[in-house]
């Protein structure tokens, strides 16, 4: 096998041995980036340069005897995250010369820890999409099919890690971009508990709703990152107190006795019956290994995009008016007074979907509009979190597919009605602030399947218990390397 064939833990294992050095993984990472990147296009910037003095770095102090968890290990970051010195463009025009002056949260502390950043890797701009077609600069193609889209908004994210040029990865999910893209590539994506991450130094699309997770091969991995990553920040109000331990060897028990409840609704009209069956024949297995299955409901689930689309366009409304040619963003050129330089900024800085976003957010925002949209989507959030409040006394557990269909081709999907569709099974967890995960169950037609598991508040030790034994039960899915 290859260095960048292998997991965040055996990887670590290899180090610790002295069987490989920092320097050789990075620099065995980076080629084949800048090999099979190419093809993918999961990357917007490569940073060779400072990931080879990172990993120089981090070999010198395993020779004074640091034992950080995560010393010498490469890992992207989304474009959306800050990075000191790094461009962090959030894949738009906006923001294409943007260069923080400092780091988000995540990213000092997977550097306190250890990791070796490589680069930030593209989406959808400002995070609105599900395809990964929404970026100014680049697509990214699916692993498993470069005719597929890789799914969005983190869609660079997901596809480095499943096409094996690094072993994880930092994505945000404020609808299902991070699980959503996991099931389109065959991936594992974790959705964290809302506060259970700092969200400092993530560019804001809808702070209700935004979660920063990440993507790796094996639940075991998953829990790495998390223990580097999670924990309360002073920068963030929003980041919950305390710190969980995620034990990568705690996960592996087993499902005896554990109750899982199949919400009818997430397996109704819509959801491809290839997709439907792989999660049956998962879940099957789980009941064969002493887990307690129960088909059961949450109604108000079918209002739950409708309410996503209005909460999460008001807030992005108002997070993007900062972007205005004067304090931040791209300026015009040529314009004739103050109000013409911010239709002109706005107009060349920003695309269609996030224009598409910005307006709707704004009209339900109107005055004699904001009770009838935003008020009333306020109240069903309400409605949505109490089935999951109720469901979770219980069950331990909700399982579901997490995406009704495989990956779509590119342009498939011309309709912005059709697009928000993709993300029906997973924004109701979002709204409701919930943990979440997507594991690879299978395959239909070819291409992955992701098995979503939607847990109680802070629960994340149960969702990577599941996920252990999912893949356990299915093995572990890569895309031919090509």
């Amino acid at each position: 096998m290859e260095l960048y064939e292998y997991g965040m833990n055996e990887l670590i294992a290899m180090l610790k041995k002295g069987e490989i050095s920092s320097v050789m993984l990075t620099k065995s990472l980076i080629d084949h980036i800048e090999e099979k990147d190419k093809d993918i296009g999961a990357f917007l910037y490569i940073d060779r340069e400072g990931a080879l003095k990172a990993a120089d770095k981090a070999d010198k102090e395993r020779k004074e005897g640091s034992d950080k968890p995560l010393l010498g290990i490469p890992v992207a970051i989304k474009d959306n995250i800050c990075t000191k010195g790094t461009k962090t463009t959030c894949a738009s025009r906006m923001l294409e010369n943007f260069i923080p002056p400092y780091d988000a949260t995540v990213v000092e502390r997977l550097k306190e820890a250890g990791a070796v950043i490589v680069g930030k890797t593209n989406m959808d701009e400002f995070a609105m999409g599900s395809s990964t077609e929404n970026s100014a600069f680049k697509k990214t193609v699916n692993p498993w099919d470069y005719g597929k889209v890789p799914g969005g908004s983190s869609g660079g994210s997901a596809a480095s890690v499943a096409a094996y040029e690094v072993p994880a990865a930092l994505g945000s999910d404020t609808g299902g971009s991070i699980r959503q893209p996991a099931s389109f590539c065959g991936a594992v994506g974790l959705k964290p508990t809302y506060g259970r991450i700092s969200r400092y130094g993530l560019v804001a699309f809808a702070s209700s709703l935004d979660q920063i997770g990440t993507f790796g091969r094996n639940a075991q991995d998953i829990a790495l990152i998390m223990n580097a990553i999670s924990g309360h920040d002073d920068h963030d109000f929003t980041s919950a107190p305390g710190k969980e331990v995620y034990d990568p060897d705690d996960i592996k028990g087993g499902v005896r006795g554990l109750k899982i409840g199949l919400p009818k609704e997430y397996f109704g009209e819509g959801v491809n019956s290839e997709v439907k069956d792989s999660i049956y024949a998962a879940v099957k297995q789980l009941e064969e290994r002493g887990a307690e299955i129960e088909e059961m409901s949450l109604p108000y689930s079918e209002y739950a995009l409708a309410a996503y689309y209005i909460i999460s366009s008001a807030e992005a409304s108002s997070n993007l008016a900062r972007y205005d040619g004067i304090r931040y963003g791209h300026r015009a050129e040529k314009y004739e007074d103050l109000i013409d330089l911010y239709a002109c900024s706005r107009s060349e800085g920003f695309g269609k979907e996030v224009k598409r976003r910005i307006m709707l957010g704004t009209f339900v925002l109107s005055s004699g509009y904001y009770d009838a949209y935003y008020k009333k989507a306020l109240e069903v959030r309400t409605l949505i979190k109490n089935d999951f409040d109720k469901a979770f006394e219980k069950y331990d557990v909700l399982m579901s597919p997490t995406a009704p269909t495989t990956a779509f081709g590119f342009g498939e999907k011309s309709d912005p009605l059709e697009m928000y569709l993709a993300d029906i099974l997973t924004v109701p967890i979002n709204i409701a602030g919930l943990p979440s995960i997507s594991v690879p169950c299978g395959l239909a037609g070819g291409l992955p399947v992701g098995l979503q598991i939607i847990g109680r508040p802070f629960e994340e030790k149960t969702l990577l218990k599941g996920t252990y034994m999912i893949q356990e039960i299915t093995g572990k899915l890569r895309p031919e390397v090509r």
